[in-house]
């Protein structure tokens, strides 16, 4: 999953950016609102966590040309202001969720969680195709026989981003993408590798290879 941090603090930029990683997150950091626009023209964006205090373009003006660009991109509000009249005005405005400085990361993490089932319009919190189950927040997988597995971080955020979309075709660039954020040196064949070692754990009709085109894993009856 890619996320695109906006967030000026460079302290708390550099906690949330490594703990994301650390949480098999691929992540871009922007330090400010101009930074951001620009940023989610070029580039698709699985949610975005965003300040309001930044600098030049205030958040929330961030939020309002998003939302008015027609982008339904998950906006998860991480702030400072935590006065009712801010919380409101930023739902009102087309975030996500709102979350209050200081928090937990564990928190964040489920309130992510939470944003991409609605976006999916699911309330389960596992990710399932009927063959397979993917859970998120302990980075198991599981498969129709009752087979418990944990993933690896790149093979976790791989997976993940093929259970998203059963029966979607991701091409190479699609999940090169899911897995290394900017300044990340992608690595030859990793796609192929990933996909092979997933395979030899779930079987090989697990994730389908489409020639020419991408993988994706099927759809479950």
């Amino acid at each position: 999953m890619r996320v695109l941090l906006v967030e000026d603090d460079s302290m708390v930029g550099q906690a949330i950016e490594d703990s994301l990683k650390d949480a098999c997150y691929a992540v871009d950091w922007v330090k400010n609102g101009q930074s951001a626009i620009s940023t989610i023209e070029l580039q698709h964006y699985d949610i975005i966590l965003l300040d309001l205090g930044l600098p030049g373009r205030d958040g929330l003006k961030v939020l309002t040309d998003i939302r008015s660009s027609g982008k339904p991109v998950p906006i998860l509000i991480i702030t400072a202001r935590d006065a009712v009249e801010d919380r409101v005005r930023g739902l009102d405005d087309g975030a996500d969720d709102y979350l209050s400085k200081p928090f937990e990361m564990k928190e964040l993490f489920a309130r992510m969680r939470a944003v991409m089932r609605r976006k999916g319009g699911t309330a389960a919190p596992v990710l399932s195709n009927s063959i397979l189950w993917l859970d998120p927040a302990t980075h198991q997988v599981s498969d129709q026989h009752e087979l418990v597995l944990r993933l690896s971080k790149r093979e976790f955020a791989l997976l993940e981003a093929l259970m998203v979309r059963p029966g979607t075709i991701l091409s190479r660039a699609q999940l090169e993408d899911s897995i290394y954020g900017w300044g990340e040196e992608v690595e030859s064949n990793v796609v192929e590798y990933l996909i092979h070692s997933l395979r030899k754990k779930l079987g090989n009709d697990s994730i389908k290879n489409i020639r020419g085109v991408g993988w994706m894993v099927p759809r479950g009856k």
